[in-house]
């Protein structure tokens, strides 16, 4: 009964696509149907669900899934109404291999992350910056810098969560200085993860494409550094110069983490390797890293036995009962265990809006905001209000949508709308996603009011940040010009 309802709904649907026009390659313009419509409602109301993350406690990506699938649903339906059957599983194939690929590459970043976590390398770091007993100022200036340069390579996500971990820890429940701090770490890893292609999904997308080169992201260091910066000094002025009350914790580091950074590092180099030497899709060198990876953990586990044995000796020597016991629990290194625990509600997130923005797309849609925005407008203010808009809605669809639509730019474009798309959602601390896991991670100290009442300075970041970028990099411009 409830197929037959389905198939019904679907049908009344097609029934109501009010005479679509073929368009190039075959393919039906709904941009005008009452099916199109209908995907366009679907999308935005799966969207406003997103937003609402924080007050639903509805996991992002269940409604991107679904909405995924009924654009697809109707879409396959009209084009069977018009006995074209063909072209939207091709359609869906080539979506389908394009989040795929990223899925993979991110899959691999992500376990690298969570191996370097369970090795313990970030407690490491969280430690002696507690142990150093630093002021309130330097801490702000220490984790935003940090956020900055780490956020390149462990992500902005990470990073930002990392830094936020230390601030909550020192700061003695200081509110207004955990708010203040949150805000300055959201902005840096955002800014640092925008002249990165492994800094951020929607650069690591334009790298993939084949638009920008790896090393041509490095000329948005400034402008990012800038973006950063701006705000920055404003808010450091705010912040108290007093010290709060050390704390020691002694964290060491399980074996084998350093030789993981270095594996990770070459397994960035392999991708790089693939993508500028063979010409090949960098998700080939990832893969080959993960099985680096699988290789080292082997190696990890079958040494473990006698690594515990010359451990408990020296234990034994020393009298350290604590010691003995740690070791009595320690569990061998498994990679799959840190596959499984990859953020896959991002990941399955990034597949809802591959897919809805895909099927957007496909019919039609994409071409119409292009020729709106690219077309209607100039490019470099297009770009500019691209990346305004994800601080609302969030830079992924934002990015992948621009790659969909191809618009004829210049390189300098390309790099804009990978700064402004990067940067543009520290707006707002829902604009990002490092921003939404600090809100779940200070809660109730870092809030979304209380970032909002900074957006006016972190508008001046912005703004400086572009400036910076067409200034530095004004002969990028000159390409179509």
């Amino acid at each position: 009964m409830q197929r037959k309802l389905c198939l019904a709904g679907l049908a009344g649907l097609a029934a109501l696509a009010s005479g679509p026009v073929l368009a190039a390659e075959g393919r039906l313009d709904l941009t005008g149907s009452a099916v199109g419509i209908f995907a366009v409602f679907i999308f935005v109301l799966a969207y406003i669900l997103v937003m609402s993350e924080e007050y639903l406690h509805l996991r992002k990506s269940k409604p991107v899934l679904v909405a995924a699938g009924i654009i697809w649903a109707a879409i396959g339906w009209t084009y069977i109404n018009h006995d074209i059957p063909g072209l939207t599983e091709e359609a869906f194939r080539h979506n389908l291999l394009e989040y795929a690929e990223l899925l993979l590459f991110l899959l691999v970043a992500m376990t690298y992350i969570n191996a370097m976590e369970e090795r313990r390398l970030f407690d490491a770091l969280r430690a002696w910056m507690v142990r150093k007993g630093f002021s309130y100022k330097s801490l702000f200036w220490l984790t935003g810098l940090l956020a900055f340069f780490i956020s390149p390579i462990a992500d902005n996500l990470t990073t930002a969560l990392l830094m936020c971990a230390v601030v909550v820890k020192v700061a003695e429940g200081d509110k207004r200085f955990i708010n203040l701090c949150c805000i300055n770490i959201v902005i840096a890893a955002n800014a640092g993860g925008a002249f990165s292609p492994f800094g951020d999904i929607t650069t690591l997308m334009v790298w993939q494409a084949g638009i920008v080169k790896f090393n041509e992201f490095f000329i948005l260091l400034i402008p990012a550094l800038v973006n950063y910066l701006v705000p920055a000094i404003v808010m450091s002025l705010y912040v108290e110069n007093r010290h709060p009350a050390a704390m020691y914790e002694d964290v060491e580091l399980k074996r084998g983490a350093i030789r993981i950074v270095l594996l990770f590092l070459l397994t960035i180099a392999s991708a790089v390797a693939c993508h500028s030497l063979l010409h090949l899709p960098p998700v080939l060198g990832m893969m080959t890293g993960l099985g680096y990876l699988q290789f080292f953990g082997y190696y990890l586990r079958q040494t473990l036995p006698s690594s515990l044995s010359r451990k408990r000796v020296l234990a034994q020597k020393r009298g350290d009962d604590e010691a003995l016991r740690r070791l009595g629990s320690v569990v061998p290194f498994d990679v799959f265990s840190r596959i499984a625990r990859a953020e896959w509600d991002t990941l399955l997130f990034f597949y809802g809006v591959v897919m809805c923005v895909g099927g957007l797309g496909f019919m039609g849609y994409l071409a119409l905001v292009s020729d709106l925005l690219y077309t209607g407008w100039n490019a470099t203010y297009a770009n500019i209000a691209l990346g305004l808009l994800s601080a609302v809605v969030d830079n992924i669809p934002v990015m992948f949508a621009v790659l969909s639509m191809e618009p004829d730019m210049s390189h300098g474009n390309w790099l804009l709308i990978t700064l402004t798309a990067g940067v543009g959602g520290s707006l707002l601390s829902v604009g990002s996603a490092a921003g939404v896991a600090l809100m779940g991670q200070a809660r109730g100290m870092y809030t979304f009011f209380g970032h909002l009442k900074w957006a006016p300075v972190i508008l001046l970041g912005y703004i400086a940040s572009i400036l910076v970028h067409l200034w530095l990099n004004a002969d990028s411009f000159q390409v179509y010009g």
